[in-house]
């Protein structure tokens, strides 16, 4: 294609290629072979097929589909383009393939094209969709990198990423030399890697005049963004809702009771489509499920069935779309009920919604640097979450959303954005991450909304105290090889401290598990006990960390003796465990052991199982997670943590509560402040491994308290044992200690 032929509005490539013979067609491969003169596809030089003008009818009816022309005259013109839309508009599918023609117009001189989204299964849906309409192969034109799996090739010229995957891309590539666009997604979706691009592109736009910047929003936040990048051109994108809006009038006593109320009278009116659930927190959803499937139990079987769908934002979970047709068959009278979070808006890819049901509250996850812990809070919805869950219900002419709170609570309550991920994570990963790009001349970020001084300052601290900061506050030596890896700055640091005491296989497969989601299956009513005396065949005296290796060695053998992988999900639904989980562990595991031979890590042969191998592994465990020590103050299992005055119990999947065996130290990976304070994946240690692994002055700055006396005392029959912590001293009496603390042995 031509940059001519972009430029005139009466032109429109795809049209030019549709065969009247097709007009009235379902997709007839015959109709197109009938043409005398096939068109073939710019992007691989071969004959379109039928499917694709078959796909290019239903992406001429999006709501975008007007705006191209406007649009592509924009892109040539201007470096940004803001482009603002509703959820459903097509603005995900459509612009990228448009900035694609646009590379291809001039011979991708400057890059590809890619297109970031916040879900890891977003990104992969859109490339399958989009590589569908553009009637080119997955994995070579089209293709996605999200973290740990790569679908991509030096040949792909459009790719969908997650926005932190673009963002680890810029350690190598700071100003992102292989792209020609950029396209921003899910902006509303506020995430740090978000916004570390937004604010870190506007000093890449200015070293690369050649690059184009755009940017999808929702019409809530274009005022911002306009305000944010100055005046750049914007398109908006107008679609029409005829969705009811029911509010309840009063406030509900009992959510839940009120929902499953409302599935069965939708039910019993007979009215078709399916109906979404938006909730407040995973453990509402595991209760509702329950309680849903015990009342459609009682429904009379003619109304159909209600097949209830359980759809976990965080988990490696697929979208929620359209029944297949080899599924209709089977199936003739189906209503499906999905139970989602926030969050789930962008899992939601079905036409057959008709019915929204939304509770109008969440539960967030806000970090507190003081005490290095996060906190379950439940918060209203911001008004623009609220109108993205109306839109999942698109151009239905009969859907309705039912609001379970008042239009006081909506006006009065909800902000009208959602908060930024920034103002209430932990930055510790995104400062290491500020510090290694600076190394390039990118560590100045105009963020949209600036972090709390109080949690940079906190993440600065963290990582000084791993020793990933030189006196002068840069990165060390030892924090460049922690950034290299794709994991919270602690987990990377015990990694590397591994190498130092021979334990890299067990450290890495620890890594793995507790980075993928949980291996633990959520469970069917009744089947706890079961599943318990399953679970403890795997449970290791040690702790939680171990068991979870025993797991894993565990699946490993079960993959290498299995034939099919159908033995391997019978062998894990047997044991109730997560399929998928463990299969994306194994990726994990894959990964960071390419990244340990790429940086040439010392790897020791695996010892699993002696004494001295798990006092090793606790040993590396410890390099990063001296942090997060708690006390059984009354021996009874309530446990103290180290770093402040919160109190809180084991998991009760850890092996410690199964096996009511306590210890009265703890290393745990996770801590949350909630209705029920638990730590999660612990293990036990002692008082005098802590004190030889932490660094002297983190001890020094811990608040007065008994657990600090008891490890007081055990400090004049100690020597150190790590040469990456015993030079950790206090830096205004020992300045030149810095440079030792990098080093590997």
């Amino acid at each position: 294609m031509e940059e001519e032929e972009l430029e005139c509005p009466n032109s429109s490539p795809e049209k030019r290629y549709f065969p009247e013979s097709l007009d009235s067609s379902d997709g007839d491969e015959e109709g197109v072979l009938a043409c005398e003169d096939l068109e073939l596809n710019p992007f691989d030089g071969l004959p379109y097929s039928s499917r694709y003008y078959k796909l290019l009818k239903e992406r001429e009816d999006l709501p975008i589909w007007k705006e191209k022309y406007s649009f592509m005259e924009n892109l040539l013109q201007n470096q940004i383009v803001i482009v603002s839309g509703e959820a459903k508009c097509g603005k995900s599918s459509q612009v990228p393939q448009w900035c694609a023609e646009y590379c291809l117009s001039i011979h991708y001189q400057h890059g590809g094209v890619v297109c970031t989204q916040v879900h890891k299964q977003t990104a992969v849906q859109l490339a399958l969709r989009v590589a569908d309409e553009m009637d080119v192969n997955i994995g070579h034109e089209v293709g996605y990198v999200i973290p740990f799996e790569n679908c991509c090739t030096s040949e792909t010229i459009l790719r969908y990423c997650t926005d932190d995957m673009l963002q680890r891309e810029m350690m190598s590539s700071p100003f992102l030399g292989s792209y020609g666009v950029i396209i921003l997604d899910d902006i509303h979706e506020r995430s740090i890697a978000t916004d570390v691009l937004l604010g870190l592109l506007k000093d890449v736009l200015l070293a690369r005049p050649e690059l184009k910047l755009i940017i999808n929003s929702s019409p809530l936040l274009t005022s911002k963004l306009s305000s944010y990048y100055g005046n750049v051109p914007l398109i908006e994108v107008r679609t029409q809702h005829t969705v009811e809006v029911v509010h309840l009038s009063g406030a509900q006593k009992d959510p839940l009771q009120a929902i499953v109320r409302l599935i069965s009278e939708i039910h019993r009116a007979g009215e078709k489509g399916d109906i979404v659930v938006f909730l407040a927190c995973e453990q509402d959803i595991e209760k509702a499920y329950e309680m849903v499937c015990q009342e459609g139990a009682h429904l009379n079987p003619e109304l159909g069935e209600l097949v209830v769908v359980p759809l976990y934002p965080r988990e490696r979970c697929g979208l929620f779309k359209p029944v297949e047709e080899t599924e209709k068959k089977c199936h003739t009278q189906q209503r499906r009920v999905v139970l989602t979070t926030s969050s789930g808006e962008a899992l939601i890819w079905s036409d057959t919604v008709r019915f929204v049901i939304d509770v109008g509250v969440e539960r967030r996850t806000v970090y507190n640097p003081r005490i290095r812990a996060t906190s379950l809070v439940t918060q209203p919805i911001s008004q623009s979450q609220a109108e993205v869950r109306k839109q999942i219900l698109g151009s239905s002419p009969s859907g309705k959303l039912f609001c379970l709170y008042t239009e006081e609570f909506a006006s009065k309550d909800m902000s009208p954005l959602r908060p930024a991920e920034m103002q209430e994570a932990s930055l510790t990963s995104m400062v290491l991450f500020m510090k290694r790009i600076d190394i390039a001349g990118l560590g100045h970020c105009d963020f949209m909304n600036r972090p709390a001084p109080e949690s940079l300052m906190q993440a600065l601290e963290d990582l000084d105290y791993l020793a990933a900061l030189d006196n002068d506050g840069n990165l060390s030596e030892f924090g460049i090889i922690m950034s290299e890896f794709p994991l919270d700055p602690q987990l990377s640091k015990s990694i590397l401290a591994a190498c130092e005491f021979d334990c890299v296989d067990e450290m890495l497969t620890i890594a793995a598990m507790v980075t993928a989601p949980s291996c633990f299956s959520h469970l069917p009513p009744g089947a706890e006990e079961a599943a318990l005396s399953s679970w403890r065949t795997f449970l290791h005296p040690e702790g939680d960390h171990f068991t979870l290796i025993n797991i894993y060695k565990a699946y490993q053998d079960v993959v290498l003796s299995c034939a099919s992988q159908s033995g391997v999900e019978k062998w894990c639904h047997d044991h109730f465990l997560n399929c998928s989980a463990l299969r994306m562990a194994d990726i994990i595991r894959a990964e960071l052991t390419e990244i340990i031979k790429r940086i040439e890590l010392p790897y020791a042969e695996p010892a699993f199982g002696s004494s001295e191998n798990s006092l090793s592994v606790k040993k590396a465990l410890l390099s990063g997670y001296f942090m997060q020590i708690a006390r059984d103050v009354d021996g009874s299992g309530n446990y103290l943590m180290l770093t402040h005055k919160q109190v809180a119990q084991l998991h009760p999947l850890s092996g410690y509560a199964i096996t009511k065996k306590m210890p009265e130290w703890v290393l745990f990976h996770q801590f949350s402040i909630s209705e029920n304070n638990y730590i999660r994946i612990s293990s036990a240690i002692s008082p005098e491994l802590f004190m030889q692994l932490a660094p002297p002055y983190y001890f020094t700055n811990l608040p007065p308290s008994e657990s600090k006396d008891i490890l007081q005392q055990v400090t004049g029959h100690l020597a150190p044992i790590s040469t990456m912590n015993k030079e950790q001293t206090p830096r205004e009496k020992c300045p030149e200690a810095a440079d030792q603390r990098c080093s590997l042995q």
